[in-house]
């Protein structure tokens, strides 16, 4: 068969209703300034999708750092690879208070988040090596543990016990092997909000020669007294071995980084291909970077607003018989029961009729069957946007359970 005739012929189980759903249900075009409220479809909608947490994207210090950076230096400077010639004292400055920020002797800067974790584990095992992972991992470790060429394990999610078992099998492998084991997981699960054991998985480590890396992409910022990610919450950072973080969450940007020993970050400088072959992260990304890690240390105040919607959100869910799963963190999931229709009515109830916009979750994401509405708090939402909110759910919740959405069948927005 003719690639092309394949991939046209089968355009995969969301891309069957991309000429219906397109810009619209996905692919959806939010314009005006980033903040709680932005226009959408020519309609100005209260916004529950954005990473924004803190509320960095348009804090002035920030607007003003990330033009001065332009104007300085503008978008092409420096250029070339780290290793080649995109080395900058600005860059080195960024990743020393990365560095003190994790408690980590040593980080380095990365381009992006998803090839950045995807470039991690590639470089850290080797075919002798056994990988054991969360079911639950983000995409961006997934797509890492399929690149490994030696055996892997994984564990249903947050199952300490059954971890223990992979460690077991793991450990008999790499016995014979002469290899390492690596236990990764998360800090905050992006979709369920809930967050990894990493106490329980810290605990093993007395009894299994395993290494630990954990990607805190949603932690970073939102969690532990300083914000310092999930680590510090639970008081495991010198547990973690390698500790991951993008800026595309809490400070409002783009890039990451990996945090670890001098030892091993070095070593990550340079083998981790998607870094070694890529142009250096633009100085204006680095100079903002280095203000929003500065505000986010300077005002905790940030952190506690952010809590405050948080908490106010998902116990006002909660008084009304939403089911949140376990979430202990900003991310919001509310479960609810239905397919490819009911989901689509209520995306198209919630835009246009309560103009409210979030994130909508269907299979393959999630099981099939269940639905889930994905909100996303932040420092800029008030009190207002919050009860304004779960009256709309309430009343969208009324017409799922009476099975509306279910009769109406799919809504075609245009």
């Amino acid at each position: 068969m003719d690639i092309f005739e394949k991939v046209t012929s089968n355009p995969g189980p969301i891309g069957q209703y991309g000429d219906m759903a397109f810009g619209y249900y996905v692919f959806p075009r939010l314009e005006g300034e980033i903040s709680n409220r932005m226009i959408f479809m020519g309609k100005e909608r209260l916004i529950w999708s954005l990473n924004n947490y803190l509320g960095l994207a348009n804090h002035p210090e920030v607007r003003k750092a990330d033009a001065q950076g332009a104007a300085d230096w503008g978008l092409a400077y420096p250029m070339g690879a780290r290793m080649m010639s995109g080395q900058t004292v600005q860059h080195e400055q960024l990743e020393r208070e990365l560095a003190a920020f994790v408690k980590k002797e040593d980080a380095f800067l990365l381009n992006f988040g998803y090839q950045g974790m995807l470039s991690i584990i590639d470089s850290l095992v080797d075919r002798r090596d056994v990988i054991v992972y969360d079911s639950e991992a983000h995409a961006c470790i997934i797509d890492g543990v399929r690149l490994h060429m030696g055996k892997r394990f994984v564990y249903p999610h947050n199952n300490i016990e059954n971890l223990e078992k992979q460690l077991q099998r793991a450990s008999k492998i790499t016995e014979e092997t002469k290899g390492g084991i690596l236990v990764i997981t998360e800090g905050v699960y992006g979709m369920s909000g809930d967050l990894g054991k990493l106490r329980e998985i810290s605990a093993l480590k007395k009894k299994y020669p395993f290494r630990l890396l954990v990607d805190d992409a949603h932690g970073f910022g939102t969690m532990g007294e300083r914000g310092a990610g999930t680590a510090e919450l639970l008081d495991v950072e010198d547990e973690v071995d390698v500790l991951f973080g993008t800026f595309a969450k809490s400070m409002a940007g783009i890039g990451a980084f990996v945090a670890s020993s001098k030892a091993v970050t070095n070593f990550l400088r340079f083998n981790m291909r998607s870094q070694t072959f890529a142009k250096s992260l633009p100085m204006p990304l680095v100079i903002g970077s280095l203000k929003r890690l500065e505000l986010i240390q300077k005002n905790p105040e940030f952190k506690d607003k952010l809590w405050s919607i948080v908490d106010r959100l998902q116990s006002g869910l909660k008084e009304r018989g939403f089911n949140l799963g376990g979430t202990e963190s900003p991310v919001t999931p509310v479960f609810l029961t239905g397919g490819v229709a009911e989901a689509t009515g209520i995306t198209y109830d919630l835009r246009e009729k309560y103009n409210i916009f979030c994130s909508i979750v269907t299979y393959p994401v999630i099981p099939k069957g269940m639905i889930l509405l994905r909100l996303i708090p932040t420092a800029v939402h008030t009190f207002e946007d919050v009860d304004y909110t779960l009256n709309a759910f309430s009343e969208v919740k009324q017409k799922l359970d009476s099975g509306e959405y279910a009769r109406a069948g799919i809504v075609k927005p245009f």
